[in-house]
């Protein structure tokens, strides 16, 4: 089940407003407000389509359990190839 923090934080990762993600998902702004607040409170065909157009925009939703340590999450689907450098390749000849 994703969470309302999870929406939230998807939200805030894609730079998006409640606005915007009210357009991408076709859905009202009051709804992905309700659903920011609780999901348990909107239909879950609104959460299947502001799921939907976020997974759209690149995000994956981690599911409670699904590693060892961790809880429920997002994170990007991909790495963008021109983001920079990958964590493992930092050192000392590449820093600014």
């Amino acid at each position: 089940m994703i969470t309302s923090a999870q929406l939230r934080g998807a939200r805030a990762m894609l730079g998006l407003t409640t606005q915007s993600l009210a357009t991408e998902s076709k859905l009202p702004v009051t709804t992905i407000e309700a659903l920011e607040t609780d999901v348990s409170s909107v239909e879950a065909k609104a959460l299947v389509a502001v799921r939907s157009a976020l997974e759209a925009l690149g995000i994956s939703f981690i599911a409670s359990g699904s590693d060892e340590a961790g809880g429920a999450g997002i994170r990007f689907k991909h790495w963008a190839e021109d983001g920079g450098i990958r964590p493992e390749n930092l050192n000392a000849t590449n820093d600014d």
